[in-house]
């Protein structure tokens, strides 16, 4: 016993870095998508705001505000974070 360090086996540190992988992902979905819906949202209220600097680095968020909200890609998304946020709730209760 004095020898052998016990330490966590190999397969419970790789769970461990997948799930905090899966985490990691959903967090950097999560932002981008609330990205998206402020800038259309933004759009929605001021347009002279975002219309104005359509290029450059301020461009990102008009790309943000037009284009991606209506892509296909960007619905799946919202479907798996809505599933994702209703799991969490209903697992709390």
């Amino acid at each position: 016993l004095l020898g052998h360090a016990a330490g966590p086996s190999p397969a419970s540190l790789c769970l461990l870095v997948c799930l905090l992988t899966v985490i990691l992902l959903l967090i950097c979905l999560y932002a981008y998508m609330l990205l998206i819906c402020t800038c259309a949202y933004i759009r929605s209220l001021a347009p002279s705001l975002l219309d104005r600097n359509k290029t450059g680095r301020l461009g990102m968020f008009w790309k943000r505000a037009i284009g991606e909200r209506k892509s296909p890609y960007v619905t799946v998304c919202r479907v798996v974070i809505i599933f994702f946020i209703t799991q969490m709730n209903l697992s709390h209760l």
